[in-house]
């Protein structure tokens, strides 16, 4: 089954005097379970994908599916509730709560989807075992580092088990050492429990963990590689 689909998606952005097309004529399909990255220059169209594919931003045309459901056409409180229950997001800045613990901010996604007190603490403890942060419940975000700190992020993103992950950069603050261990994380989900994950980057040693590596350029898709049959 497919777990993302997009049809001749367009975007265009005003930038001066300048029309620049993000998104021009954009087909893509991810089977559930895909591991792919996203990759292209700045400015070459893999964030606008990505915004598109998690409904932050809606395409000038074109459909977007997850699931097999439109999402392009749903009204803002339509896409915020699929977004709550469907897709876990990880970001470039790792946007913890800071005066909240990490167990906290694990929760706080349970919480707004209306998982009981006990249930959510169970839960946030054990996906804090499950990144390898087993013991940091109590620490804020200003008392762990930056690798513990994205860990906790793609905690609160997968504790609810979302079919589909997307991740924008989530390497970009990392040192490599850090940047390996997250990406063996992502596949560790990825391998154990079927996640689709989908990550736009420009980073070379991201892209090698993906199994597909679709790269893009002034917003069109230029090459779509099988890397596990490469």
């Amino acid at each position: 089954m497919s777990a993302v689909t997009c049809v001749d998606l367009c975007k265009t952005y005003r930038q001066g005097e300048e029309d620049i097309k993000a998104l021009d004529h954009v087909n893509i399909e991810i089977n559930e379970g895909g591991f792919v990255c996203l990759s292209a220059p700045s400015g070459g169209g893999k964030t606008t994908l990505l915004n598109a594919i998690g409904g932050l931003d809606r395409p000038d045309s074109g459909e977007v599916m997850i699931d097999g459901r439109r999402i392009d056409n749903l009204s803002k409180s339509e896409l915020a509730e699929m977004r709550l229950r469907q897709i876990g997001f990880v970001f470039q800045a790792f946007n913890l709560i800071p005066v909240l613990t990490a167990r906290e901010n694990i929760e706080f996604v349970m919480q707004v989807q209306g998982v009981p007190a006990a249930e959510r603490r169970q839960r946030a403890v054990e996906i804090l075992e499950e990144v390898g942060l087993a013991g940091l419940e109590d620490r804020r975000p200003a008392d762990m580092s930056g690798g513990q700190q994205q860990r906790v992020a793609v905690a609160r993103a997968i504790v609810s088990r979302p079919a589909l992950v997307l991740a924008d950069e989530p390497t970009a603050n990392l040192d490599s050492k850090a940047a390996d261990g997250l990406m063996e994380l992502f596949r560790e989900l990825n391998n154990h429990h079927n996640t689709t994950f989908v990550i736009a980057t420009h980073d070379k040693r991201v892209m090698s963990y993906a199994k597909r590596l679709i790269r893009m350029l002034d917003g069109r898709i230029v090459d779509d590689i099988d890397q596990d049959a490469a």
